[in-house]
């Protein structure tokens, strides 16, 4: 099993997500929930282990004597996770899973004797305020009450508990056959204990709900199994109540471990929004594509000269960034991050996301866009008084604003399908100045963004850098597949970003981009050079990359933001939502998949 003592963190691969479609929980390998926010993704964590140490709160169900051999399961087509430990003289399983919220959050583990008599224990440290203060615990029937200000969790059990030092404990054993339960419940301290929910009808609820919603996956091309895991995932990190994605569960896991490149990416960023849309609607998942698409819309709402890169869960706006200094880090990884400062940078990419989101959502699913079309029209309005002003840029640099060259390419996007989507809904709209911006801009992008040294697009205006950015270039319709400046960007990249056969964003030895060298190669630009290879015809290679990349995902088919080639390890926030999003729409782009029409 993995070593998860006191001092030590287990590897980021070795968690498994569960969730209610409002929140997630990370389950380890050897039994441990380890990160948990309530009531919601972007809630503090009352267990925060994976920050820190035990004190910051965990919860281990596992058995009390040593195993030797551990496997684990997600059920087919859900999100109910089986984790099943061996030894010669038993079999237990764990099973793990949130029911959909109805009033309140639970998180239901049922411990299944499979073989043998197995003794177990289970621990469990609430700690609020991201691990740092101890509730009042208080015993109740079946179970205790903790209390910490607003939060109220309750624990119901017919195990044994008591209290050792600031931990609830128990020791139990389960034979073949039977089972112990363990339902822990969150609700307002202010008001009543919420009551004990029905755990077995719990649980043919909660498989329903995830067979008959991966039921609806229209993909049917190659990897089918993986994508469905992506939609899956992606559906897990969905805020259902208003719509929108977070990019992970987690904050301030590493991009390199012990480094400094730890950021919150438990919010909504714009950015997604094109290539979530895109992997919704070619699954047939048309109502979460509706539900993002007006999300999106509601957050950007209000004076186009204040749009922002990324909002809350319900588009809130002010997400002020601070260190919370009790937590150790991942594996020392300081600082740990919450908030996220980068919501206050200028990235003029994100108005051509969102142009194209808009773009697709009216292709796809009628023109019924009008309203929402006078307010993006505000947005590529104001974008053109800001479009020749340097930014911050797709990867959110700390280093000075400067002229990225995939920044200009997508205010070329924003207003291509805003002329566009204006021609589809015979809107008014001054097209034939736009016209004109377009045009400008991409004179511009071929004149001042493009190498001819190095034969291939760079990361700014006048550098010498590549940038894995540019490889989303002939997606966008900027230039064909078959242009010889793409082709040579393509060349570029294979022969001078790539490490351990995959993609850098950028080579942080090189950049000055405001933070100390180093970090793991970022998994979706791995995914956007297999489309990129596709695209270029090549499609052995596109299939070679796209099964080392795939192969990188644990035992349970989950990504993080990043690997680490030389440790072979995942680094940052997890699961990633882009990672996901980009594995399906390669998929999608391998198998040249259409999609399907609309319901």
């Amino acid at each position: 099993m993995t070593d998860t003592t006191r001092n030590t963190h287990a590897p980021i691969e070795s968690y498994a997500l569960i969730g209610d479609c409002e929140t997630a929980a990370l389950v380890c390998l050897d039994g441990s929930i380890d990160w948990l926010c309530w009531p919601d993704f972007g809630s503090d964590a009352c267990f925060a282990r994976l920050l820190g140490t035990e004190e910051n709160g965990r919860w281990l169900v596992a058995p009390a004597t040593e195993v030797q051999k551990t496997t684990r399961k997600y059920r087919d087509h859900t999100l109910i996770l089986e984790t099943t430990y061996e030894t010669a003289d038993f079999a237990v399983m764990l099973i793990d899973f949130m029911p959909i919220r109805g009033t309140n959050s639970d998180i239901v583990r049922i411990v299944k004797g499979i073989r043998g008599s197995a003794p177990m224990k289970m621990e469990m440290s609430l700690r609020f305020n991201y691990g740092a203060t101890v509730p009042w615990v208080t015993r109740r029937h079946g179970g205790i009450r903790a209390i910490a200000g607003p939060d109220l969790v309750v624990l119901h059990t017919k195990a044994p508990l008591i209290g050792k030092g600031l931990t609830t404990v128990s020791e139990f054993t389960v034979n073949a056959g039977e089972t112990v339960d363990f339902v822990m419940t969150y609700g307002p301290s202010h008001l009543h204990a919420p009551r004990t929910i029905d755990v077995n009808e719990a649980l043919r609820e909660t498989q329903d709900f995830w067979e008959k919603w991966a039921a609806d996956n229209c993909y049917q091309g190659p990897y089918r199994e993986a994508v469905e895991r992506s939609f899956i995932t992606l559906k897990a990190l969905t805020y259902q109540p208003t719509g929108g994605i977070v990019a992970a569960v987690t904050t301030s896991l590493p991009e390199q471990l012990g480094g400094s490149r730890n950021w919150d990416y438990r919010f909504c960023w714009l950015r997604d929004a094109t290539f979530t849309l895109l992997s919704f609607m070619f699954g047939g998942y048309y109502q979460e594509a509706k539900a993002w698409q007006q999300w999106l819309l509601r957050a950007i709402a209000g004076s186009p000269d204040q749009v922002q890169i990324m909002y809350g869960l319900a588009g809130q706006r002010f997400l002020p960034e601070r260190e919370i200094p009790w937590l150790t880090g991942y594996e020392n990884s300081k600082p740990v991050r919450i908030g996220n400062a980068a919501s206050e940078q200028l990235q003029l990419d994100i108005y051509g996301e969102v142009m194209a989101a808009f773009h697709h959502t009216l292709s796809r699913m009628g023109k019924d866009g009008e309203q929402s079309f006078s307010m993006l029209r505000a947005m590529v309005q104001h974008l053109e008084t800001i479009w020749q002003e340097p930014d911050e840029g797709i990867w959110e640099t700390r280093g000075g604003r400067q002229h990225f060259t995939y920044s200009k390419v997508m205010a070329w996007v924003a207003f291509d399908r805003a002329i566009k989507a204006a021609g589809m809904l015979h809107a008014n709209a001054p097209v034939e100045r736009w016209q004109k911006v377009r045009t400008k801009i991409h004179d511009e992008i071929c004149a001042r963004g493009y190498n001819e040294k190095l034969g291939s697009f760079v990361q700014s205006y006048g550098s010498e850098h590549l940038d894995a950015s540019l490889l989303l270039m002939p997606l966008t319709g900027f230039l064909p597949p078959e242009d010889p400046r793409v082709k040579g960007t393509l060349k570029a990249i294979e022969g001078n970003l790539m490490s351990g056969g995959l993609v850098l964003r950028y080579n942080t030895e090189k950049v000055s981009d405001g933070l100390p060298p180093g970090e793991g190669v970022f998994l979706a630009c791995s995914f956007w050079m297999v489309s990129a290879l596709k695209l270029q015809g090549r499609d052995a290679d596109a299939s070679e990359l796209f099964e080392r990349v795939l192969s990188l995902a644990n035992d349970v088919g989950l990504l993080a933001e990043e690997y680490d080639t030389s440790a072979k390890r995942l680094v940052g926030n997890f699961p990633q939502a882009l990672s996901h999003i980009s594995l399906v729409n390669a998929a999608i782009n391998l198998a040249g998949f259409n999609a399907p029409p609309t319901k």
